[in-house]
């Protein structure tokens, strides 16, 4: 605990791995590292350790040699290896020693048979079961014979072997207060969550347990893969995971502290809605011999797969890989170096620490908790559905623009320069900054925004916005040329400042001033991705000033302004006009509010969209058609039983043969 760690000193400050840090602190050693001193004389001095207390670091007589161990050689971790280790010497021996910590199985893989406990994966069971965190130590007193210089080049596996097995660290793996309200909260949103881990498997079945990750109800199968031998083919064993052994925890284990924790407990495997609801687990070895031997399951593997333990840095990135081939929108997590190929791998990476892991991910959290993941979502989602209304807003001020020039083209008039400028860049450029300073909205819903610009909802939204667009100015000009006090234009060629003063500009340039305003309005939709559209005070302000500056210009325009403008003034005693426009606007905003707030979204649209595609339609996302598979297969898999590579083959190809007879029997498929 004192030595086997990768802690250094930066600005006087102890840091490294936190684990490392808890332990060293629980031992009270002190760790000096080489100053300046003698770094510049170019001596070998290693880091020191020693105990801070004056009674623990002089023995029983002070005049003895003090207590201090050195760090010769370090041997850092490796999720490969699963282990650490380092070379000490103490101060006044003539031998120098090997410590070493890693997972329980590979560490007693590298110890002698004799120094191992009888009931040693009784005891690493219960506790991994319980949820604890367990590390197994060993040791070896290196030979007198080996000198400072060749540790310095000896290969690690030299050292790590034949070792003496000491014991079993357990640290309670409590989870942050944070993390099961946070889980929960994704669960509601249908937003799947799996576990990555380099732990061990039971103790991230009980994580996923505790935290809500995994159902109390819900089956969990350890899919369990053994490798490809010289006679026997690769195979998956499956079986269920949430079997308590009685005797185990009836044992109770001599000289240690037992902390209450939630454990393992029974769970009714034969129950029907079990079956269908249940996670796989397995860990890094197994999840190569997939991937290897049997890739026609890992679709299924992914999709129902809720805990992958052990797993190596390059494990987590093909992970994440297959989660996107089936259509998934991946998020990652991570706090360590061993994440850094996965949250680059991953569609929204974020970093838990500011160390190594916020190289690589694009997203970094000051807390060191998954609280951050639903304000990404959330802003995720609501920088998307804003994107999304302004990229319609944009599209629908250049076919508002275009049918107003398209009138006017008829009459030989247009807009003026000016008049062009005012909607460009006093209307237009207000309402494109400040549209999408709306917030997130605070919860998360399970409907996901839609995802495409030429999605059917969108190109609907945008087609019937075009459509009333062009009836209401239609109305307009042809609500204006029946008035009894109005003068077509005669236009004058090349006098484009005579042709743009005419009533018609003046009255679809009021017009389409208003239909900018209003589908900023109905486009700045609020819940459940963003707030509602009054607490983007800017916004709101602007669409105020900007309805209010257009209703002045149309009904009493100030003469300066009406001359830089080129407006025609309409006759004076003709209230009615005026009104009956404001009337024809008012008509459009409700029904262009009513086809965003009421059609667009709508499940009716969706149903008579859906009529349009063909009779059974797949769904796009091949995770989707994954399930849909699984729930017509009750009973895969096959619980209790091995799976065989060579009788899995067989399978498919009988499988297909079936289907292929099938479809020359019934001429009409």
């Amino acid at each position: 605990m004192a030595t086997c760690h990768s802690l250094t000193r930066i600005e006087g400050e102890l840091n490294g791995d936190p684990l490392d840090l808890k332990m060293f602190f629980a031992t009270n050693w002190l760790l000096e590292e080489p100053g300046k001193d003698t770094t510049r004389f170019d001596a070998i001095v290693p880091t020191i350790v020693k105990p801070c207390t004056k009674d623990t670091y002089y023995a029983e007589d002070p005049n003895k040699t003090p207590y201090e161990i050195g760090i010769v050689r370090q041997f850092v971790f490796t999720s490969a290896l699963q282990r650490m280790s380092v070379v000490t010497r103490t101060l006044g021996q003539q031998n120098m020693d090997l410590y070493c910590k890693g997972a329980p199985e590979k560490i007693a893989s590298l110890c002698k048979p004799e120094s191992m406990p009888e009931d040693f994966h009784v005891i690493l069971q219960r506790y991994t079961m319980q949820g604890f965190r367990v590390i197994a130590v060993a040791w070896q007193a290196l030979s007198s014979k080996i000198s400072w210089h060749q540790v310095q080049r000896i290969k690690r596996d030299q050292l790590e072997c034949n070792l003496n097995f000491l014991g079993l660290l357990i640290m309670q793996n409590t989870l942050k207060p944070e993390t099961t309200p946070v889980i929960h909260k994704l669960k509601d949103a249908n937003v799947r969550t799996v576990m990555v881990t380099g732990d061990n498997i039971l103790t991230a079945i009980s994580v996923a347990r505790n935290c809500g990750m995994v159902g109390a109800k819900d089956a969990v199968i350890l899919v369990n893969a053994q490798p490809k031998e010289q006679d026997k083919p690769a195979a998956i064993k499956w079986e269920y995971a949430d079997t308590v052994n009685d005797d185990i925890e009836d044992e109770s284990t001599t000289g240690t502290t037992e902390v209450q924790c939630q454990s393992y407990h029974s769970i009714d495997v034969e129950n029907d809605q079990t079956k269908q609801r249940y996670h796989f687990a397995l860990n890094g070895k197994s999840f190569n011999i997939i991937r290897q031997h049997f890739p026609e399951l890992m679709p299924k593997i992914c999709v129902r797969g809720t805990i992958f333990a052990r797993m190596a840095p390059d494990q987590k990135s093909q992970l994440v890989e297959h989660l996107q081939g089936l259509g998934y929108c991946v998020g990652m997590c991570g706090d360590g170096a061993n994440d850094c190929g996965a949250l680059k791998t991953a569609d929204a990476g974020i970093s838990l620490s500011q160390a190594e892991a916020s190289v690589a991910s694009p997203f970094t959290s000051r807390m060191p908790n998954v609280e951050c993941v639903p304000t990404v979502i959330r802003e995720g989602r609501a920088a998307l559905v804003t994107s999304f209304g302004v990229f319609k807003y944009m599209a629908l001020y250049s076919i508002i623009q275009f049918v107003t020039v398209l009138i006017l083209y008829t009459i030989g008039s247009n807009l003026s320069d000016l008049q062009f400028l005012y909607i460009d860049l006093v209307i237009t450029t207000t309402i494109a900054i400040l549209m999408g300073h709306t917030a997130a909205y605070p919860g998360i819903v399970s409907r996901r925004p839609k995802g495409s610009l030429i999605s059917s909802s969108t190109l609907f939204s945008i087609i019937s916005q075009i459509l009333v667009v062009i009836a209401f100015q239609l109305g307009a000009y042809l609500y204006l040329i029946n008035q009894t006090w109005f003068v077509p234009l005669k236009p004058k060629p090349n006098d484009d400042n005579f042709n743009v003063v005419c009533f018609e500009a003046t009255t679809l340039f009021c017009v389409s001033a208003y239909q900018y305003i209003i589908l900023a309005t109905c486009f700045s939709k609020g819940p459940p991705y963003r707030k509602q559209i009054w607490s983007n005070v800017p916004f709101l302000a602007s669409l105020i000033v900007l309805t209010g500056l257009t209703t002045m210009l149309l009904f009493e325009p100030i003469p300066a302004i009406r001359d830089f403008l080129q407006m025609k003034a309409i006759p004076p005693g003709h209230i009615l006009f005026k009104v009956t426009l404001i009337g024809i606007v008012a008509c459009h905003f409700f029904v262009a509010f009513a086809i965003e707030a009421f059609v667009v979204d709508s499940k009716t649209l969706k149903k008579m969209l859906h009529c349009f595609r063909r009779k059974g339609h797949l769904p796009k996302s091949k995770y989707k058609l994954v399930e849909c598979e699984l729930l017509k297969k009750p009973d895969w898999p096959p619980v209790n039983s091995v799976t065989s590579a060579s009788s899995l083959q067989e399978n498919m190809e009988n499988g297909r043969t079936n289907t292929a007879v099938e479809v020359e029997d019934n001429p009409a498929s």
